[in-house]
Protein backbone atom coordinates (compact mmCIF):
# COMPACT_ATOMS: atom_id res chain seq x y z
CA UNK A 1 0.00 0.00 0.00
CA UNK A 2 1.40 3.36 -0.95
CA UNK A 3 2.13 5.92 1.68
CA UNK A 4 -0.12 8.55 0.05
CA UNK A 5 -3.09 6.18 0.32
CA UNK A 6 -3.40 7.48 3.89
CA UNK A 7 -3.64 11.13 2.81
CA UNK A 8 -6.25 12.86 4.91
CA UNK A 9 -6.44 9.98 7.38
CA UNK A 10 -2.84 9.83 8.55
CA UNK A 11 -3.39 11.72 11.79
CA UNK A 12 -6.49 9.72 12.69
CA UNK A 13 -4.63 6.48 12.03
CA UNK A 14 -1.65 7.64 14.11
CA UNK A 15 -3.79 8.62 17.10
CA UNK A 16 -5.76 5.36 16.88
CA UNK A 17 -2.56 3.32 16.86
CA UNK A 18 -1.22 5.34 19.81
CA UNK A 19 -4.41 4.71 21.80
CA UNK A 20 -4.24 0.97 21.16
CA UNK A 21 -0.56 0.80 22.11
CA UNK A 22 -1.07 2.81 25.29
CA UNK A 23 -4.06 0.66 26.26
CA UNK A 24 -1.96 -2.45 25.70
CA UNK A 25 0.93 -1.01 27.71
CA UNK A 26 -0.98 0.36 30.70
CA UNK A 27 -4.26 -1.54 30.93
CA UNK A 28 -3.68 -5.05 29.61
CA UNK A 29 -2.43 -7.35 32.34
CA UNK A 30 -0.09 -9.27 30.08
CA UNK A 31 3.66 -9.02 29.65
CA UNK A 32 6.28 -6.86 31.35
CA UNK A 33 5.44 -3.15 31.43
CA UNK A 34 8.79 -1.90 30.18
CA UNK A 35 8.90 -4.32 27.28
CA UNK A 36 5.44 -3.09 26.24
CA UNK A 37 6.11 0.62 26.67
CA UNK A 38 9.47 0.51 24.87
CA UNK A 39 7.87 -1.43 22.01
CA UNK A 40 5.02 1.10 21.89
CA UNK A 41 7.32 4.13 21.95
CA UNK A 42 9.50 2.75 19.16
CA UNK A 43 6.41 1.94 17.10
CA UNK A 44 5.07 5.47 17.46
CA UNK A 45 8.38 7.08 16.50
CA UNK A 46 8.64 4.76 13.51
CA UNK A 47 5.06 5.52 12.52
CA UNK A 48 5.70 9.25 12.74
CA UNK A 49 8.74 8.92 10.49
CA UNK A 50 6.84 6.75 8.01
CA UNK A 51 3.85 9.06 7.83
CA UNK A 52 6.05 12.03 7.15
CA UNK A 53 7.24 13.64 10.34
CA UNK A 54 9.70 16.51 10.07
CA UNK A 55 12.31 15.61 7.50
CA UNK A 56 15.23 17.29 9.27
CA UNK A 57 16.94 15.53 12.13
CA UNK A 58 16.88 17.35 15.49
CA UNK A 59 19.85 19.68 15.88
CA UNK A 60 21.43 19.27 19.32
CA UNK A 61 23.45 22.45 19.74
CA UNK A 62 24.38 24.29 22.93
CA UNK A 63 21.16 26.30 23.00
CA UNK A 64 19.09 23.12 22.73
CA UNK A 65 20.96 21.55 25.64
CA UNK A 66 20.61 24.65 27.85
CA UNK A 67 16.93 25.15 27.01
CA UNK A 68 16.20 21.46 27.44
CA UNK A 69 17.93 21.22 30.82
CA UNK A 70 16.40 24.47 32.10
CA UNK A 71 12.89 23.53 31.04
CA UNK A 72 13.24 20.06 32.58
CA UNK A 73 14.22 21.70 35.87
CA UNK A 74 11.23 24.04 35.77
CA UNK A 75 8.82 21.23 34.94
CA UNK A 76 10.24 19.01 37.68
CA UNK A 77 9.69 21.84 40.18
CA UNK A 78 6.11 22.25 38.97
CA UNK A 79 5.48 18.53 39.44
CA UNK A 80 7.12 18.46 42.86
CA UNK A 81 4.92 21.33 44.06
CA UNK A 82 1.90 19.68 42.44
CA UNK A 83 2.67 16.38 44.13
CA UNK A 84 2.94 17.99 47.54
CA UNK A 85 -0.22 20.04 47.06
CA UNK A 86 -2.32 17.22 45.63
CA UNK A 87 -1.43 14.98 48.55
CA UNK A 88 -2.91 17.54 50.93
CA UNK A 89 -6.17 18.23 49.08
CA UNK A 90 -6.95 15.00 47.22
CA UNK A 91 -7.40 11.90 49.37
CA UNK A 92 -6.67 9.56 46.46
CA UNK A 93 -3.57 11.36 45.15
CA UNK A 94 -0.95 9.47 47.15
CA UNK A 95 -2.37 6.07 46.25
CA UNK A 96 -2.64 6.87 42.55
CA UNK A 97 0.86 8.33 42.34
CA UNK A 98 2.22 5.29 44.18
CA UNK A 99 0.38 3.13 41.64
CA UNK A 100 2.24 4.86 38.82
CA UNK A 101 5.61 4.11 40.41
CA UNK A 102 4.61 0.55 41.22
CA UNK A 103 4.04 -0.01 37.51
CA UNK A 104 7.05 1.94 36.26
CA UNK A 105 9.74 0.88 38.71
CA UNK A 106 11.27 -2.55 38.52
CA UNK A 107 14.36 -2.65 36.28
CA UNK A 108 17.78 -1.74 37.73
CA UNK A 109 18.26 2.03 37.94
CA UNK A 110 20.81 2.14 35.13
CA UNK A 111 18.44 0.25 32.81
CA UNK A 112 15.59 2.58 33.74
CA UNK A 113 17.76 5.65 33.07
CA UNK A 114 18.84 4.29 29.70
CA UNK A 115 15.28 3.49 28.60
CA UNK A 116 13.89 6.83 29.77
CA UNK A 117 16.68 8.97 28.35
CA UNK A 118 17.40 7.24 25.05
CA UNK A 119 14.11 5.60 24.06
CA UNK A 120 10.83 6.66 25.63
CA UNK A 121 11.59 10.38 26.00
CA UNK A 122 12.90 10.92 22.45
CA UNK A 123 10.31 8.64 20.85
CA UNK A 124 7.37 10.37 22.54
CA UNK A 125 8.58 13.78 21.43
CA UNK A 126 9.17 12.61 17.86
CA UNK A 127 5.59 11.36 17.73
CA UNK A 128 3.60 13.83 19.84
CA UNK A 129 5.28 17.13 19.11
CA UNK A 130 7.30 16.37 15.98
CA UNK A 131 4.39 14.69 14.20
CA UNK A 132 0.98 15.09 15.90
CA UNK A 133 1.29 18.69 17.09
CA UNK A 134 3.16 19.73 13.96
CA UNK A 135 0.30 18.38 11.82
CA UNK A 136 -2.36 20.00 13.97
CA UNK A 137 -0.59 23.36 14.00
CA UNK A 138 -0.34 23.29 10.22
CA UNK A 139 -4.05 22.49 9.91
CA UNK A 140 -5.57 24.51 12.76
CA UNK A 141 -3.05 27.24 13.44
CA UNK A 142 -0.39 27.38 16.11
CA UNK A 143 -2.49 27.94 19.25
CA UNK A 144 -5.41 25.72 18.30
CA UNK A 145 -2.99 23.03 17.20
CA UNK A 146 -1.18 23.24 20.54
CA UNK A 147 -4.44 22.99 22.49
CA UNK A 148 -5.69 20.08 20.37
CA UNK A 149 -2.40 18.20 20.72
CA UNK A 150 -2.44 18.72 24.50
CA UNK A 151 -6.00 17.39 24.75
CA UNK A 152 -5.11 14.34 22.67
CA UNK A 153 -1.94 13.67 24.68
CA UNK A 154 -3.82 13.85 27.98
CA UNK A 155 -6.84 12.03 26.59
CA UNK A 156 -4.73 9.10 25.50
CA UNK A 157 -3.90 8.50 29.16
CA UNK A 158 -7.57 7.95 30.00
CA UNK A 159 -6.88 4.28 29.30
CA UNK A 160 -4.84 4.18 32.53
CA UNK A 161 -7.90 5.03 34.67
CA UNK A 162 -5.52 7.05 36.86
CA UNK A 163 -6.59 10.68 37.39
CA UNK A 164 -3.16 11.79 38.61
CA UNK A 165 -1.43 10.34 35.55
CA UNK A 166 -3.98 11.96 33.23
CA UNK A 167 -3.48 15.32 34.98
CA UNK A 168 0.29 14.90 34.79
CA UNK A 169 0.07 14.17 31.06
CA UNK A 170 -2.05 17.29 30.56
CA UNK A 171 0.46 19.50 32.39
CA UNK A 172 3.53 18.01 30.70
CA UNK A 173 1.85 17.94 27.30
CA UNK A 174 0.83 21.60 27.59
CA UNK A 175 4.33 22.55 28.75
CA UNK A 176 6.26 20.77 26.01
CA UNK A 177 3.61 21.65 23.45
CA UNK A 178 3.96 25.35 24.30
CA UNK A 179 7.71 25.10 23.86
CA UNK A 180 7.21 23.52 20.45
CA UNK A 181 4.62 26.10 19.45
CA UNK A 182 7.08 28.87 20.23
CA UNK A 183 10.03 27.67 18.16
CA UNK A 184 9.19 24.32 16.51
CA UNK A 185 12.50 22.88 17.67
CA UNK A 186 12.43 19.22 18.61
CA UNK A 187 15.92 18.88 20.11
CA UNK A 188 15.24 20.94 23.29
CA UNK A 189 12.04 18.97 23.85
CA UNK A 190 13.80 15.63 23.54
CA UNK A 191 16.39 16.73 26.11
CA UNK A 192 13.72 18.21 28.39
CA UNK A 193 11.45 15.16 28.27
CA UNK A 194 14.31 12.72 28.69
CA UNK A 195 15.93 14.56 31.61
CA UNK A 196 12.60 15.16 33.34
CA UNK A 197 11.69 11.47 33.02
CA UNK A 198 15.03 10.34 34.43
CA UNK A 199 14.77 12.59 37.48
CA UNK A 200 11.04 12.06 38.07
CA UNK A 201 11.15 8.27 37.81
CA UNK A 202 14.72 7.16 38.52
CA UNK A 203 16.69 9.79 40.45
CA UNK A 204 14.28 11.72 42.73
CA UNK A 205 10.77 10.26 42.34
CA UNK A 206 7.89 12.67 42.91
CA UNK A 207 5.64 11.34 45.64
CA UNK A 208 2.61 12.90 47.33
CA UNK A 209 2.36 13.03 51.12
CA UNK A 210 -0.38 10.89 52.61
CA UNK A 211 -3.35 13.11 53.47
Amino acid sequence: MKKNAFAGYDLLIAISVAALLWFFSFSVDFGQFWVKIVFSALCLAGLAAWLGSRKRLPHFDASAIVLGAASATVLYAVFWIGGQTSGMILPFASQQISGIYTKVLGPPTWVLVFLLFFITGPCEEIFWRGYVQDKLMNRLGSRRGWVAATILYAGLHLVTFNFMLIAAAAVAGAFWGFMYMRNRRLAPLIISHSLWSVFAFAVIPIMAPVS
